[in-house]
């Protein structure tokens, strides 16, 4: 085909981004909890509400979603950026991810698990269920509850308002240029 080129199946995923990044808190049985950043996350149903992660089982997160079959959904904005990639580079085993990278846990409304302050909207999950994919593990979530700050979100964000991150791939994020275009 003229004009096209092979991609590395390796990064063959990255045509689909730049992707929402997500900062997905979690806690086990032991009551420790942790974060993970996320550039695979979609919606599944409108009724009932459901959302799904994709998670190496490499990570400790993964561990953790599986011990408490529960999860929350963060979503992070453009100020968080550092914080966001600390969630995503440092390991849960060896570091409190929520100081490391500067996050305030606070109590969830449905879950166990905390949710995080900065982040500027949260979906609280029960697993519903989970499948293998390759190396990683697909969770579905029942979205138990929702909600975002005051003045970012009604039946969509305001995006002035919420500067939200898209992974690019690699260490790249990307935010939306705020022009929003209509057909």
């Amino acid at each position: 085909m003229s004009g096209k080129i092979d991609v590395n199946s390796q990064y063959s995923y990255r045509l689909l981004h730049p992707m929402h990044t997500v900062i997905v808190s979690c806690m086990g049985k032991a009551g420790k909890p942790n974060a993970t950043t996320l550039a695979w996350a979609m919606p599944t149903s409108n009724d009932p509400p459901m959302v799904a992660i994709s998670v190496s089982p490499k990570r400790l997160s993964h561990t953790l979603i599986e011990e408490s079959q529960e999860f929350i959904v963060n979503v992070p904005t453009l100020e968080l950026l550092q914080a966001t990639y600390a969630c995503g580079s440092f390991s849960g085993r060896s570091f409190d991810k929520f100081k490391k990278a500067g996050l305030t846990p606070i109590p969830a409304k449905k879950v166990r698990a905390p949710a995080i302050k900065e982040c500027v909207a949260h979906l609280e999950c029960t697993v519903d269920r989970q499948f293998t994919t390759g190396d990683h593990t697909v969770f579905v979530g029942k979205i138990l509850a929702a909600y975002a700050n005051m003045g970012v979100f009604t039946e969509r964000y305001n995006l002035e308002s919420a500067r939200l991150l898209y992974h690019a791939g690699g260490n790249n994020f990307a935010v939306l240029d705020l022009k929003i275009y209509k057909p």
